[in-house]
């Protein structure tokens, strides 16, 4: 875990991993990696939190439209 996201006043965990990870199907992975900061539901300006590695990017299509 190399990269980080410094949070902005209002921020939740499923638009952090919207934005620093591409896709909300990332919050679980952002909270394991951030676990000192599991009660948060929004959060101040200035914590700054562990991006996980993500090793394969979720698809963007339902799962019905998957190949």
């Amino acid at each position: 875990m190399a990269d980080t996201y410094t949070t902005v006043a209002g921020d939740t965990w499923d638009m952090i991993a919207y934005r620093a990870l591409g896709s909300c199907a990332y919050v679980h992975l952002l909270i394991a990696a951030n676990r000192e900061h599991v009660d948060a539901a929004i959060f101040s300006a200035g914590i700054v939190l562990k991006l996980p590695i993500i090793k394969e990017r979720a698809a963007h299509l339902p799962p019905w439209r998957r190949p």
